[in-house]
């Protein structure tokens, strides 16, 4: 049977520590894969939903976005997925009752994990201007608020539509219709917080900002190189992928501050012999210090070019830009001051140039490690001159691989999802459906809460998602949300946004991946858009939680008639009764769409097309692929201060906590912990287990303080110090962003310690 969820709020700060594991997955991944689940679900309900995850006839995980292939296996999802999927289909239910006994102020000092386990909400619910805790509030009047709210505004800029990567392609596309039939781009969404810095760079260098492979690249490659990234906990079917890519020969560069177990042994749990003894991935372990990869990125460059005949000639002939001026720079490259950003040994550096060297399809991966960061942008280009170098983007085997994170995330800003949005873009949707769009760059997410916090932003609807809880410098954010007019947030559980409101406040309960989606046309799907550009459908197979919600594409369809209303020639009805009316106004407006709905109902779906890699056609501002020579950057951190990194634990995605476990790097119980190398740790006199402060510096002198964390003695790259978010949130200054792309530099936030 499924369990209660906890009375009370667990100590978070009081961790056990063990030694961190070697090896990833295996037996304890399914032992605590069945026993969250059976928490959750039940057995029954546990072997019902899990066996329909990422299932061609099934539903697409509500965690990552990493691909399948065409096989499926029986047991298609990973660990963190199977935790997903749970938290959505638990039988545990967030009542009007549970409102009533949990007033704002008690929710206020709720843990994210304790708000996230109570279970599936299942009433629109509503704060009125006043009220000291959310009450019962039916869909029409709940609609009607914010209608009240919209059209009161001065400027259809003063609202701000926030979307999470978890909604659909359909829900997206309309959900970016309406915020520009009524008047505004601004549109922020998790995008802006993660990869915005991989789009921002790989529009530029190769014309399109998504990654240039596909599985069968990975399988096929001769060096995969994953920087910045731990997929064994971020991205753990991914594992599989690099396990497969092994019998034909391919190496594997890990380049990271800390030692991932995932990338040390994958004991593949669907696989005997993968259970007993595993595959061993890294055949080279880089542990660079935080912020050093455009470094080390631009030193291999040089070395490349001097290697003599090691550079693809013909492919920077006929297909790049900006070669010379890039060469020139590289040249400049130094080997002390390399040695110095990174911490690495030049044997390491030299031991990666000749597997470079060696391969002839190259694969480069990363994550947040690299886009998070002032330099993220420049680093991620480097990253491109090194492939360019060789010519390995539109090479089979070969390419650039930003893994994303949640499961629509990508297919969001394909939707249109974006403030600066192209021009072509807003043509086809102005002609598609007889609007004129807005043509002013909107509000990312750094600029939405600077235009809460000055009185510029008014309304906050969110679709989806933690926005407090993923955002930074928490206590900045949580004040400009308390200015706003009225904050409104599309969920599926509580989590920490519902209780930092605006003067009044909705939550608006929505159907989940795993549940039924029934119109008045019928049973409906959705679509989504893998990290890949693989596009596939998703339908539910649970009864919804409560016949009290509405699907995403009902919310804003009924949203948009009530704050449109007649003036709206959009046939928002029509979209709610039949989403395949949405598909075919895609079909009509974004590019690789064509044919959507028939496209789509084929098993397993459609690859997007992407002109680097199917074509070696760039399309730049320059029509080639550009090479680009920005100054090497890397960050430098004051005597008696470390910088600090931002992450996940093993019982986290993303902002949900799903346990208080941290299994791979041996801690247990307890989320308030703060890693250093016991070296760096000797030096500043911090004793394993003893209790700190973590204090932020910036150049704007605020002090910001995250009180309370464990001390761990832990294997991180000298100078370096690894908290999870987002406790660690608060020391993250709004304005300490990555050049060009805006998002907040959470990888490397300089710290001193005081005793707690």
């Amino acid at each position: 049977m499924a369990t209660k969820p906890p009375a009370g709020d667990p100590v978070q700060d009081a961790p056990q520590v063990a030694p961190p594991k070697h090896a990833a997955a295996g037996l304890p991944a399914i032992g605590h894969t069945l026993r969250i689940a059976q928490q959750q679900m039940g057995v029954a309900r546990t072997a019902r939903t899990l066996l329909k995850v990422n299932q061609k006839d099934g539903f697409d995980c509500p965690g990552c976005a990493w691909p399948e292939g065409d096989k499926r296996h029986t047991a298609e999802f990973c660990e963190n997925g199977a935790k997903a999927v749970a938290e959505e289909a638990t039988l545990r239910r967030v009542t009007p009752e549970f409102f009533a006994a949990h007033p704002l102020a008690d929710l206020a000092t709720r843990s994210g994990y304790w708000l996230g386990q109570q279970g599936r909400i299942t009433h629109p619910m509503y704060l009125p201007e006043g009220g000291d805790r959310y009450e019962a509030i039916s869909w029409e009047r709940a609609f009607a608020v914010i209608a009240e709210e919209l059209t009161a505004l001065a400027s259809p800029d003063e609202a701000l539509f926030y979307t999470s990567g978890r909604t659909s392609n359909e829900a997206a596309f309309l959900f970016q219709l309406f915020a520009r039939e009524f008047g505004t781009n601004n549109l922020p969404d998790c995008s802006n917080m993660c990869h915005e810095s991989s789009g921002s760079a790989l529009n530029e260098t190769i014309g399109i900002g998504k990654g240039s492979v596909s599985l069968e690249d990975l399988h096929r490659a001769d060096l995969i190189i994953v920087a910045g990234q731990n997929p064994g906990t971020n991205h753990p079917r991914m594992l599989s992928a690099l396990e497969q890519a092994k019998p034909s020969g391919a190496k594997i560069i890990s380049v990271n501050p800390l030692p991932e177990a995932g990338m040390e042994r994958f004991k593949n749990p669907q696989t005997p012999l993968g259970m007993l003894k595993g595959t061993a991935l890294n055949d080279l372990f880089l542990q660079i210090r935080i912020g050093g990869d455009q470094a080390l990125f631009r030193l291999l460059n040089k070395l490349v070019i001097e290697a003599g005949d090691a550079t693809d000639e013909a492919f920077i002939r006929e297909h790049t830009h900006g070669y010379e001026e890039f060469a020139a720079a590289a040249k400049e490259a130094d080997w002390a001051e390399t040695l110095t950003a990174t911490g690495l040994t030049r044997p390491e550096i030299e031991q990666a140039l000749a597997m470079v060297l060696a391969s002839e399809r190259t694969i480069v991966c990363w994550a947040m490690g690299l886009t998070q960061h002032k330099h993220a942008v420049a680093t991620i280009r480097e990253v491109v001159n090194l492939l360019l170098l060789r010519g390995n983007i539109g090479r089979p085997g070969a390419g650039v691989c930003p893994v994303r994170g949640h499961s629509n995330v990508q297919g969001d800003r394909t939707m249109g999802i974006f403030e600066r949005p192209a021009p072509a873009f807003l043509d086809a949707l102005d002609l598609e459906f007889g609007i004129t769009s807005p043509r002013g760059h909107g509000f990312d997410v750094v600029r939405s809460i600077q235009a809460m916090r000055d009185g510029r932003a008014k309304v906050l609807f969110a679709m989806g998602g933690n926005f407090v809880g993923a955002t930074p410098d928490t206590e900045v954010t949580e004040a400009a949300i308390r200015r706003t007019a009225l904050t409104v947030h599309v969920s599926t559980k509580l989590n920490r946004s519902h209780a930092v409101t605006g003067r009044r406040a909705l939550i608006l309960p929505t159907l989940g991946r795993t549940d039924k989606d029934v119109q008045a046309a019928g049973k409906q799907f959705v679509t989504v858009e893998d990290s890949m550009g693989m596009v596939h459908a998703s339908r539910g197979n649970l009864a919804p939680a409560s016949p009290h919600l509405l699907s995403e594409p009902a919310i804003v369809a009924r949203m948009a008639r009530a704050v449109l209303g007649a003036a709206s020639a959009t046939p928002w009805e029509e979209f709610e009764r039949d989403y395949a009316s949405i598909r075919d106004r895609i079909s009509r407006v974004v590019p690789g769409f064509e044919d959507f709905n028939a496209r789509v109902a084929r098993p397993g779906g459609f690859q997007l097309p992407h002109a680097p890699r199917d074509e070696r056609r760039f399309p730049t501002t320059t029509g080639k692929a550009n090479f680009t020579a920005a100054p090497v950057e890397y960050p430098t951190v004051p005597q008696g201060r470390l910088l600090l990194q931002t992450l996940r634990s093993h019982d986290q995605y993303n902002t949900t906590i799903y346990g208080l476990d941290d299994r791979y790097r041996g801690i247990t119980g307890g989320r308030r912990v703060v890693m250093v190398n016991p070296e760096d740790a000797a030096e500043l006199g911090l004793a394993d287990g003893s209790y700190t402060d973590l204090v932020s510096e910036w150049k704007d002198g605020v002090e910001r303080r995250a009180p309370g964390f464990r001390v761990v003695h832990y294997p991180t790259a000298r100078g370096c110090a690894a908290a999870y978010y987002p406790e660690t949130n608060v020391l993250v200054p709004l304005d300490s962003t990555a050049d060009t792309s805006n998002t907040p530099a959470s990888k490397s936030v300089v710290v001193r310690f005081e005793p707690a």
